[in-house]
Formats: C-alpha cells, structure tokens, sequence
C-alpha cells in the first residue's frame, strides 16, 4: 500500500546519507521532495504541512548540522514524525473497559466493509481474549444484510464456539434491535455486544440522525468507524463527517493490502483525532491486525516491520515443523517433501511481496527485480509435479530419469521440461543447503548479493518456471 511512498522517502535519505555534511539548503529541497511525495501519496494538505514543518525545524538544528552522520539523524527525525503523524507509538487496543455486556458500534458507508470487519473482531475477541461476543445486524435496509451478519457468526462459532448471532425479527427498528441486542448479551452472559449499523452510498442527516439515537440507547464503549483504505482522502472526509456528527473512538482501515497510495492512514489522526486501532487486509476473518504507528513507519522507510512478521510467523506457521525441516537443511538433507512443507508453510504467511515488505533492505532486492511481478503460481506446479512422484523419487530425487519424467508431467498436467526445471532448481537449492552447512548462516547473509545468494536466487520469479525463493 505504500511503495510509492516508501520509494520516494528513501530515494530522499539515501541521497542526504551521500552527503558528509548537511546545510540549511540540504534540508529545504529535501523537504521539497518530501512534501511532493507526501501530497502525491494522497496525504491531507495539512497533515503535510504539519509534517514537513516539523521535521524541517528539528533538521535546521544545530544538533543535525553539526552531527557526524547527518543523514542518519535526519532519517530519525522523519522517523519520529511519521509515528507521531500516525498517531503515536504503540497499538490503541479496543477499550472493553465497561460492565459487560460490553456495546461496540460499528459505523461507517455502505461498501466500506462493516459487516465482515465486525466478523473479524468478533474472531479476535473470542480467539484472543476468551469473550463471548453476540454479533447483532441493526441494517434493516439492505437486502440480506442480516442474514450476512448472521452466516458470519456462524462461521466465526465454528472456530471458536463463543459466538452468536442475535436471532432476526422481522419489523423491528434499528434502535428496537440494539436494546434486544443488548437484553440478550445479559441475559446468555456475553461479554461483548457488536452492533453492526446500516451504511448509506454517501453521508446524509438520515444516517446521522439513525446513529445517534442507537449511540444514545446503547452508550456504546467503543464507536468504531471502518473506512475503505482504498478509497483515500475520500476515506478521511468520510472519518471527519462522522466524528463531528456522531463522534468516533477509534479508526478501522478495511483493504490495507490494496494498492491505494498509504494518505489516508497518514491524514487519519490529524483530521478527525481519532486513532486506527486495527486494519483489515484480506477477505479472511483472521486478516485484521493491530494498528503500529511505528511498525508502518518503519515500512514507509524501507526499515522493514521485523516484529510484525515475527507476531504473524508466532500466529500462523507449524513451528514444529518448521524446526524439523531446518535441521534437515542445515545437514544438508533437505528432500521434495521438505520443499512441499516449506511452500505450505510461505502461503500460510501469505503473499511473498507482503513478507518482502516487513524485511528491513528488501527494497533493494525488489529493484534488482525490476518490474517483474513475483509470480507464486509456480509453487502449485510445482505441487502437483512432487505429488505424482512416488515416495522413493522425492525423497532420492537423483533416481528420476527420462521415463519416469514422462510418467511424472503426464500425471501433473504439465510438461516434461517444467519437470526438468524444477529438478535443477532443486539440485542448485541442495547444493546452496550443503554449503550453508559447511559455511554457517553467515556466510550465506554476506553472499546475499553475490552469484548464488539470496538475491542470485529471486531473481526469473517473474516468469512461470522462474526459481520462487526455496525456504
């Protein structure tokens, strides 16, 4: 989401790092370029304004032109303005701090994906702090809407058995349904209540007015509003409508994996006051996360999100299995079978250019890339091809000559030479375990950009048959 951002920032540094000593001039085009990023990243004229005056009076200062490392300080202190323009260091959590049944609001535009962002923290609550939550539809204008709310619960129950849909009443009003809702959690003792309120195509009184008589009913702990991260300072007009009409708590970005260009996270804070307090990425109820002011920060300054990808491997990786395969790898052992485990564990982390972005330097290894796309599809090929092998071809791959090839590609559906590449790569892949093991990790890491380093080894992904990144 904020490549284009991200490229344009650390195009900046990078060039006042090549400087051995900043002047006053230095800083001014610099902020020139940053602020031309900034707009063009879709970031709120005042948010940029604020910004870059910021960073431009701690950069003028004596502690920054005199520094040994200017560059460097300069970097922390667009570091240090990016977390606070974020709102802050640190995750704001949700605050459950009220007698339960505990009322969250949900409020937002029609499209802005409400209804499964409620899902999805519904799934957060009850997998990651034990609450019972009851999930309760108050659009009663749209077709289904209910019914949607209802077959996500059920979704949601069948993961952790702790959460429930309020039964539908047909006729009721959007506020008879928040005092049924709320009735229900104390009487079946759940711990939390998510209201989840009727969006509208564009703000009207209609909708404002419907808000704050369920707000006025209900007194909600929690006013979230779930805005479409894709749809930009659209997105922060919408935030600044809602919190002066009904007032907000906190911030839910939906589609933070698009490509949208990152200005409507940067502007939230400064325009409404409101923090995000989680992002949702992904149609799957599992994919929303903590909001990092810091960790994004990082990103956007192509320093990586070491942590966030440390939590998200802790979350979704069989770490068992993971030990397993290394300790084959670095004995050099490593067989068809580890490989299989090791593309089942990379598509449980999710895509490879989202895992690219939370490392610290990728972006370098992205340029050597060039525009290609990193096309993952090759991993089902390759799927498909081991899986018509026989147990003894994938555990001694050496033994599989013309014949069997034939054999394998006309069981896999795809041809004699992708058999063929796919057995090199291998062999090159085993090769580079075998000198791991004799050299240690660190040689490896100091080989990166070398012939048969990690960046040797991304390099064709672009194209079907190209190497996908084996580990």
């Amino acid at each position: 989401m904020f490549d284009q951002l991200s490229g344009k920032m650390s195009g900046v540094l990078e060039g006042l790092s090549k400087n051995g000593k900043l002047t006053e001039g230095d800083v001014t085009e610099a902020m020139r370029e940053v602020r031309l990023a900034m707009l063009e990243a879709d970031v709120a004229l005042p948010g940029v304004r604020d910004f870059v005056n910021k960073v431009r009076e701690r950069a003028i200062g004596h502690e920054v032109l005199e520094s040994v490392s200017p560059g460097q300080a300069v970097a922390k202190i667009v570091n240090d303005a990016l977390i606070d323009a974020l709102g802050g260091a640190g995750a704001v959590p949700l605050n459950l701090a009220a007698v339960p049944p505990v009322p969250v609001l949900m409020v937002g535009l029609q499209g802005s994906g409400k209804t499964t962002t409620s899902g999805k923290i519904a799934l957060r609550l009850s997998q990651r702090e034990g609450k019972k939550v009851l999930l309760a539809s108050l659009d009663v204008y749209r077709p289904a809407a209910q019914l949607q709310l209802q077959q996500l619960a059920e979704r949601v129950n069948a993961i952790t058995k702790r959460v429930t849909a309020l039964p539908i009443v047909a006729g009721q009003s959007p506020v008879e349904i928040a005092k049924r809702a709320l009735d229900t959690g104390r009487r079946e003792g759940c711990d939390v209540v998510i209201l989840d309120t009727a969006g509208r195509l564009s703000i009207d009184e209609a909708l404002m007015d419907e808000v704050r008589q369920i707000r006025a009913v209900t007194n909600p702990a929690e006013t979230l509003l779930v805005v479409d991260a894709m749809t930009g300072q659209d997105a922060v007009n919408t935030a600044k409508s809602f919190n002066e009409a009904v007032g907000i708590t906190g911030v839910v970005m939906s589609r933070m994996d698009g490509d949208a260009r990152g200005g409507a996270a940067l502007s939230m804070k400064a325009i409404t006051g409101a923090p995000i307090k989680l992002t949702g990425s992904g149609e799957k109820l599992e994919a929303l996360e903590e909001f990092h002011p810091e960790r994004v920060a990082g990103r956007i300054l192509g320093l990586g999100d070491v942590a966030g990808l440390v939590e998200r491997a802790a979350e979704t990786l069989d770490h068992e299995e993971g030990e397993r395969v290394a300790k084959k790898m670095l004995a050099g052992k490593f067989d068809l079978d580890d490989y299989v485990s090791q593309i089942n564990q990379i598509n449980r982390m999710g895509s490879i250019s989202g895992i690219l972005g939370m490392l610290p330097g990728m972006g370098k290894i992205k340029d050597m890339l060039g525009d290609k796309e990193i096309d993952t599809s090759i991993f089902k090929r390759h799927k498909a091809i081991i899986s018509s092998m026989t147990k003894q071809e994938r555990k001694t791959p050496g033994i599989i000559k013309a014949s069997r090839k034939k054999r394998i590609a006309a069981g896999s559906g795809t041809t004699v030479q992708e058999v063929n590449r796919l057995l090199k790569q291998f062999d090159d892949m085993s090769t580079m375990m075998k000198r791991i093991s004799k050299m240690g990790l660190g040689g490896l890491m100091r080989g990166m950009g070398g012939a048969g380093g990690l960046a040797d080894m991304m390099k064709g992904m672009g194209k079907p048959g190209g190497r996908p990144p084996f580990a």
